[in-house]
C-alpha cells in the first residue's frame, strides 16, 4: 500500500518514495534537556513514535534518530540570549553536565510511561562536537561563513533557497530589519545565524576548535548528527511547528550548503498542544508534566488515548483545571473522557469471546481499510474511528502495535476482592472531599493522614476518590 505524507516544504501530500527501497532514514529533534518535558513536547514525539510504528507496521525498516540537546540551545532565537543549559546549572546550582543527565533520564522515563517506541539512536550533542567542528569547516571552505564578535556565522546571503522551507523572503526580512527589529550587531544580515560561539567567556561547557575555544550554535548539531547517522541525505526531517521559520530553516541552509544536495526529502511538523488559546510551554505558566497526570490519578496511556483523537497537523486543545495548586494537581473533562473510554476498551478485548468479525474476509476488509487511514498522511483519529466501528477486539489487537495502547497487557480479566467500606471511613472520603471543595488543602491533608493511619489508602481518580485496604 502507497504511504502519503503532507510534506511542509511543498504544501501538500506526497507518496513516500523511500532512497533505499524498502528502507527509511527519520531524523527527529529530540528534547533539549535543562528542564522536564511538558506534555506538549511530548505531543510531538507520540506523532513521531506513531509514523514510526506505521512505516513498520506497513514493512519499511526504518532507522530513527533523535538527537539529545545538551549544550548550545538558546533561551530564545536571540543570539545574545543565553543558553537553557547555563541557566538551569544557576538556577539549580548543578554543573551542566548534571544537568543534562538527570533531565535526560528523566525524559526517558516519560517516554517508557507513555509507551514510545525507543529511537534506534539518540546521541548527545557533546558527544558529538568533532562533527560539528567537520561541517563548519566544509562550510568555511566553501566560502559560507564569515567570522564577526568572536563568532562563526553562517551568511545566508550566499544561499539563494533560504527560507524555502518557511516561505521567507531574505528582502522581507532585510525590511523588517531596517523597521526596528533586534538583531545582533556582528551580523551582516538580518537571518544570518551562529555556527560556533568563541565569544562567551563564561560559558561552562567549551571544546577547542580552529574558531578559539568556545561550543557549537544550536541548529549545526542536528545537521552534523542527522549526517552521521543517516548520510547526507535522507527521507524523513520531523519536529514541532516552531521549528519551521527558524531551526529547521536554518538546518537546511547549511546542510545543503556542505553537502551540495538534496538534505531531507520529507519534512513532517506537529501542531501545538494547547491550554485554552495559549500554546502549552514552560515559560507560560501551563507546565503540565507526565508527573502531574500521574500525580492527577491519570494513566499516562490516558494521555496517549487523548492525542489519537487528534490529526498531527491540528491543535489539539487540553483544557486542564488545577484543583490543588499545594500538590499541583489537577483535571481535565476531555481527559477524563479519554480514560473512561480506554479503560472500556481493556474491558472490551478482553472478551474475545464476543467477535463480530468471523469470516477472514470480513477482517482483512477491515483491516485494509483501517490501513488505508494510516497511510493517508497519518490519520490515526480516522484509523481509530474505524476501529470503534468494527467494534472487533481482534482487530484492536492487530492494530496495537501502531496505536501502543498496550491491549495484550492490559486487557487481562481479574476477579477484584471486593472489600466494604465501613461508614465511618466513607465519612470521612466524602468531608475531605468537602474540604477540597472548599480549598481548605490543611484540612485534606490532615484527613488523607488519619485515612492512613486507620489502614486505608486514597487516591484521587477521574472518576473521584477511591479507598482500599493497605
Amino acid at each position: 500500500m502507497d504511504i502519503f505524507l503532507y510534506n511542509t516544504l511543498s504544501r501538500t501530500k506526497e507518496r513516500l518514495t523511500p532512497l533505499i527501497p524498502g528502507q527509511i532514514g527519520l531524523y527527529t529533534c529530540g528534547p533539549t534537556v535543562y528542564n522536564y518535558a511538558h506534555i506538549g513536547n511530548l505531543r510531538t514525539f507520540l506523532f513521531e513514535d506513531l509514523l514510526v510504528r506505521t512505516l513498520r507496521f506497513c514493512g519499511l525498516k526504518t532507522t530513527w534518530v533523535m538527537n539529545i540537546t545538551d549544550v548550545g540551545h538558546l533561551v530564545s532565537d536571540d543570539e545574545e540570549k543565553e543558553d537553557k543549559m547555563d541557566e538551569a546549572s544557576r538556577r539549580e546550582g548543578k554543573d551542566p553536565w548534571a544537568i543534562a543527565e538527570f533531565y535526560t533520564q528523566a525524559f526517558l522515563s516519560d517516554i517508557d510511561q507513555l509507551n514510545l517506541t525507543r529511537p534506534d539512536y539518540l546521541p548527545r550533542a557533546t558527544e558529538h562536537i568533532q562533527e560539528m567542528i567537520a561541517v563548519n569547516q566544509r562550510l568555511e571552505e566553501k566560502g559560507y561563513t564569515y567570522t564577526a564578535g568572536d563568532a562563526l556565522y553562517f551568511d545566508t546571503s550566499k544561499f539563494p533557497d533560504y527560507g524555502k522551507l518557511a516561505r521567507l523572503r531574505l528582502d522581507e526580512l532585510k525590511v523588517a530589519a531596517r523597521e526596528g527589529v533586534t538583531t545582533d550587531s556582528g551580523k551582516r544580515g538580518p537571518a544570518d545565524f551562529v555556527l560556533w560561539f568563541s565569544n562567551k567567556p563564561d560559558h561552562i561547557m567549551k571544546w577547542e576548535s580552529p574558531w578559539g575555544v568556545g561550543y557549537p550554535g544550536w541548529h549545526i548539531e542536528c545537521s552534523a548528527m542527522s549526517m552521521k547517522y543517516l548520510g547526507e541525505t535522507f527521507d524523513i526531517h520531523c519536529g514541532g511547528n516552531d521549528h519551521i521559520n527558524i531551526h529547521h530553516t536554518n538546518e537546511i541552509a547549511q546542510s545543503e550548503c556542505c553537502t551540495g544536495h538534496t538534505f531531507a526529502n520529507i519534512w513532517m511538523h506537529t501542531a501545538f498542544l494547547t491550554l485554552g488559546r495559549d500554546k502549552m510551554s514552560k515559560s507560560s505558566g501551563g507546565f503540565l508534566t507526565v508527573k502531574v497526570l500521574t500525580d492527577s490519578g491519570y494513566d499516562p496511556l490516558a494521555y496517549r488515548y487523548l492525542c489519537l483523537q487528534a490529526h498531527y497537523r491540528s491543535e489539539l486543545e487540553l483544557k486542564w483545571v488545577w484543583d490543588d495548586e499545594s500538590t499541583k494537581t489537577g483535571h481535565a473533562a476531555n481527559l477524563d473522557t479519554a480514560a473512561s473510554t480506554l479503560k472500556r476498551l481493556y474491558e472490551r478485548v478482553a472478551r474475545v469471546e464476543d467477535e463480530p468479525l468471523t469470516e477472514d474476509a470480513s477482517f482483512k476488509a477491515a483491516v485494509v481499510d483501517v490501513l488505508g487511514a494510516l497511510a493517508d498522511d497519518l490519520n490515526v483519529p480516522r484509523a481509530v474511528g474505524l476501529l470503534h466501528s468494527y467494534d472487533s477486539p481482534r482487530l484492536w489487537k492487530h492494530f496495537d502495535a501502531v496505536l501502543g495502547l498496550k491491549l495484550e497487557e492490559r486487557a487481562v480479566k481479574t476477579e477484584e476482592v471486593i472489600v466494604e467500606v465501613p461508614d465511618a471511613i466513607q465519612s470521612l472520603v466524602e468531608e475531605r472531599q468537602a474540604a477540597r471543595k472548599t480549598k481548605d488543602f490543611a484540612r485534606s491533608d490532615a484527613i488523607r493522614n488519619q485515612l492512613a493511619a486507620l489502614g486505608w489508602e486514597l487516591a484521587d481518580t477521574p472518576q473521584g476518590p477511591k479507598v482500599v485496604r493497605k
